[in-house]
């Protein structure tokens, strides 16, 4: 591999908060400028981070880093993470840690966060209470230090992401276990997909619907069942299902179009068309072994595309319900001891067929 076509790896929120908060204990003990910091990560390498903006007196400090999430950006990349740190008397510990604007709070159970505290996952806290108890091993009677931490924007900014699903409104979460955002384009979506599942499973739903595009998702929310059980996996069947498996979810019903069940039946992990490229001559081989009728042989014969197939047929064909019956064996061969169920949803985004 070139150094061209090396991916480049970047911080995670948590470490980028931690960075913040060391910049500030640095400015409150030492006063400014303060160009950057260094940071031991949980992975065990020294990260620099630049401060991006800094102010300091005898009583306050405060800072912020920029994040960067190296080459597999997320809603997070160029978000602003800051840091304020006071002197105030001491209540209950010498260090307390509050959200301010942007930071979610939990509303669900099933997190690494206890409901109704903010969205700071266990490692990040840590990172943070660490980096200020460097500055300040020792805090004296009477006295207190606050860190409150905020994101401007991040409010806005979790309007994109699936938070207020998970239960977790109000702004983002900081996150991360080693502090670096490793260039893994599917990372964001597997981790939340086991987030998902979790709070799903702790909400107590009587099924999850995993659902393979917006679309279908829309469509399957006529099943009424409850807000944690709608479950949007993408293109992520196998790893879904194998989560499913391993955290022991009792009912599945996925909702998908056509084409997308087709990859499913054909036993591909990955639906998406640059990982499971779409094969028309297995179709045209399922219906030769059901004996489809020669007017939608032809018909197969001159279809481009999955999606060309079901609008020629229909969903009352034969060969769709063959797709169905091979995708189901596939679901049941990953999750043997759950029931499953596949809706099947049309091109104008309606549930058309239930195969159980």
């Amino acid at each position: 591999m070139t150094r061209r076509n090396v991916l480049r790896s970047g911080y995670t929120t948590g470490a980028c908060a931690a960075a913040a908060s060391l910049g500030a204990a640095l400015l409150l003990r030492d006063g400014g400028p303060l160009a950057s910091v260094e940071l031991l990560l949980p992975a065990g390498d020294m990260a620099r981070f630049e401060l991006a903006g800094q102010a300091s007196s005898k009583r306050c400090a405060h800072c912020f880093v920029v994040k960067d999430a190296g080459d597999d950006p997320d809603v997070t990349h160029g978000v602003e993470l800051h840091a304020e740190l006071s002197w105030i008397e001491r209540r209950e510990d010498d260090l307390e840690l509050a959200a301010g604007i942007g930071i979610g709070r939990v509303t669900k159970p099933g997190l690494a966060v206890a409901v109704g505290g903010p969205a700071i996952n266990p490692v990040p806290r840590k990172m943070i209470t660490a980096a200020v108890r460097s500055v300040f091993p020792q805090i004296p009677d009477g006295r207190a230090l606050q860190l409150t931490l905020s994101i401007p924007d991040g409010v806005d900014r979790a309007k994109k992401t699936l938070n207020e699903r998970l239960g977790i409104v109000g702004g983002l979460s900081l996150l991360g276990t080693s502090g670096i955002v490793r260039p893994i384009s599917h990372k964001a979506w597997t981790d939340t997909l086991e987030v998902a599942l979790d709070v799903a499973l702790a909400a107590g739903v009587p099924a999850v619907v995993l659902s393979t595009g917006r679309t279908s998702e829309l469509a399957a929310r006529r099943l009424n069942l409850p807000e944690e059980a709608y479950i949007m996996m993408g293109d992520f069947i196998g790893y879904c299902l194998e989560a499913c498996h391993r955290k022991g979810v009792p009912e599945i019903n996925l909702a998908a179009q056509f084409a997308k069940l087709v990859k499913i039946a054909c036993g591909h992990n990955q639906t998406h068309a640059r990982n499971a490229e779409l094969d028309l001559d297995r179709l045209r081989t399922w219906g030769q072994e059901i004996d489809l009728d020669a007017e939608d042989c032809q018909r197969l014969e001159l279809a481009h595309t999955a999606r060309e197939v079901f609008q020629l047929l229909g969903a009352e064909s034969r060969l769709v319900g063959e797709v169905a019956g091979r995708a189901l064996e596939m679901m049941r061969e990953q999750l043997p001891a759950a029931g499953v169920k596949i809706q099947l949803v049309d091109y104008q985004g309606k549930i058309v067929k239930t195969f159980r």
